[in-house]
């Protein structure tokens, strides 16, 4: 399958122009070509792609379903390449550069996104095959063209400098877009084709995510779906700029930023969660105040669950207790719990199968004011392919299943 490594903008752009235009030659004078020029680069994207992109005809071309779905892609791109510029150029109070898209090759964004995750010359080298002087080259080209520096060095490192971190959340919003037409047209050939990246949190990982990854699996045998675990703020960087599709997890009231959708799944209310010979087990309709009386493990500060917890005391006039650990890794909750008299907040999911096992137990519900919406979480501009839609579909029906079996199941409250 064709990378994004190998494609070229300005071939690419060759395409987009001669199907708005439905004319080679049109086109050809619209990007100040020879029409010769031009109808060999659009050889050379059919070529790569493996996909012919218009149907010839005496009057014109017309655009294929290839040729439609990836001039989309294309145009889509070319875009995210020219606000990226545009944004670099105005942050440094400089002039815009007409068709700055034009101007910019998938090369140098190739070696700015390569040293960026390298954070060496020397290693973006080995990872990509580009040899150190070219990728120097690369950089330095484009620093000239934008007239702002995007790379510096620190210690051993090189890093990108404000400009470039612009800049950056383009190029990769630009690939993501090419590698998604790609992606496309690959499914034009084998039926589900294609991928899927997910960021997960950790309400999402125990049982509704291999449960959609499962039927998806079956129901999609051609496709690739690549889960990703980590903090709130990294996975929401990554969605920005395009390495997640989706990400999954308790929605943000309020958004932390303003270019991205939440889409609310289902409700949740966490429980109170300790061992299952935990103290209080033996003490039905036991006083709120007991829960005072023993130690506590929940995520530092900053973290949803940790607003919710201290909330919970707070509603009910009472001082949140001190915590003597703060941890936010389901695994150290679950091992902790196991060990001694620990009491956490989870929802019911998250230890279903400890619970299962007779190991942990849910003591009481945490009440309403405790309750979250879970969602799907995507850019506001997100085109996603047909199989991305699928797998939101299988994800929304899995959610649903789950809520109507969660309601079912449900238990009052056990405290006084």
């Amino acid at each position: 399958m064709i990378a994004f490594a190998q494609m070229n903008l300005r071939h690419l752009d060759a395409v987009a122009q001669a199907a708005r235009l439905g004319s080679i030659s049109a086109a050809s004078q619209a990007m100040n070509l020879s029409q010769p020029a031009l109808t060999q680069a659009v050889a050379k994207v059919e070529a790569q792609l493996g996909h012919a992109m218009f149907d010839r005809q005496p009057g014109g071309v017309s655009p294929t379903e290839a040729g439609r779905l990836m001039t989309a892609r294309i145009e889509r791109a070319l875009g995210y390449v020219a606000r990226g510029g545009h944004r670099v150029r105005r942050g440094a109070r400089l002039p815009p550069l007409p068709r700055v898209e034009r101007r910019i090759t998938l090369g140098q964004l190739r070696a700015l996104i390569a040293v960026d995750e390298a954070g060496s010359f020397a290693l973006a080298s080995t990872r990509t095959g580009m040899s150190q002087p070219a990728l120097h080259r690369a950089a330095r080209e484009l620093e000239q063209l934008l007239g702002v520096p995007l790379l510096t060095r620190q210690g051993r490192t090189v890093q990108p400098t404000r400009a470039a971190v612009r800049l950056l959340r383009f190029a990769r919003l630009a690939r993501a877009e090419l590698q998604a037409g790609v992606d496309e047209l690959e499914a034009l050939r084998n039926q589900g084709a294609g991928r899927v990246t997910v960021g997960t949190m950790p309400l999402a990982r125990a049982i509704l995510l291999p449960q959609t990854l499962a039927r998806f699996a079956r129901a999609y045998p051609g496709a690739s779906v690549n889960v990703v675990e980590g903090p709130y703020l990294e996975m929401l960087g990554a969605l920005r700029q395009g390495d997640l599709d989706l990400l999954v997890g308790a929605m943000r009231d309020p958004l932390p930023v303003g270019d991205v959708v939440q889409v609310p799944l289902f409700l949740d209310d966490p429980v109170i969660v300790g061992r299952a010979g935990h103290p209080l087990r033996a003490e039905p309709g036991f006083a709120f105040e007991r829960l005072l009386d023993f130690p506590w493990v929940i995520a530092a500060e900053g973290a949803p669950v940790r607003a919710r917890w201290e909330r919970m005391f707070v509603d009910r006039g009472l001082e949140p207790p001190r915590l003597r650990i703060e941890c936010g890794s389901v695994l150290v909750l679950r091992g902790l719990m196991l060990e001694d008299d620990w009491l956490t907040l989870m929802s019911r999911d998250q230890f279903l199968f400890e619970q299962r096992a007779g190991l942990l137990a849910e003591i009481a519900g945490a009440g309403e004011t405790l309750r979250r919406s879970i969602g799907l979480t995507h850019r506001d501009d997100w085109h996603p392919t047909q199989l991305q839609r699928a797998f939101v579909a299988l994800f929304r029906e899995v959610c649903a299943d789950w809520t109507s079996g969660k309601a079912m199941e449900s238990q009052p409250f056990r405290y006084a």
